[in-house]
C-alpha cells in the first residue's frame, strides 16, 4: 500500500512539474493576433457580432458537406460488387452517380462554385 501511495504521489508530482515547465517555456503571447483568430469561420471574432454573415462561405461548406457525404457512400459500392448480381449493382452506381453530377452540374449552373 505505501508503494502504491509513492508510485501515485511520484506520478502526480512528474506530471505537475512537466505542465509548470511547459507553461513557462511557451511562447504564446496575447499579442499574436493571427495565431489567437480562428480562420475557418468565415468572420473575425474580435468584432461586432452584428456584422452580417457571408452566404457564399455557408453554400460552400453545405456543398462540401454533402459531397463529402457522397464520397462516403460510393466507397462501399467497390465492396458491394463481388457479393451481389452485377446488373443491379452496375444500375444503382450508375443512378447514384447521375445524381450526383446532376447536383453538381445545377450547383455549377447557379453560380455556387463561383469565388469572385
Amino acid at each position: 500500500m505505501v508503494f502504491l501511495t509513492f508510485a501515485l504521489s511520484l506520478v502526480f508530482i512528474i506530471s505537475l512539474l512537466v505542465m509548470i515547465i511547459t507553461t513557462l517555456v511557451s511562447k504564446k503571447t496575447i499579442f499574436d493576433r493571427e495565431k489567437n483568430s480562428p480562420y475557418e469561420c468565415g468572420f473575425d471574432p474580435k468584432k461586432s457580432a452584428r456584422l452580417p454573415f457571408s452566404l457564399r462561405f455557408f453554400l460552400i461548406s453545405v456543398i462540401f458537406l454533402i459531397f463529402d457525404v457522397e464520397i462516403t457512400l460510393i466507397f462501399p459500392t467497390a465492396f458491394i460488387i463481388q457479393v451481389s448480381n452485377i446488373f443491379t449493382w452496375l444500375l444503382t452506381s450508375l443512378l447514384f452517380l447521375f445524381i450526383l453530377l446532376f447536383g453538381l452540374y445545377y450547383e455549377w449552373k447557379q453560380g455556387a462554385l463561383e469565388w469572385a
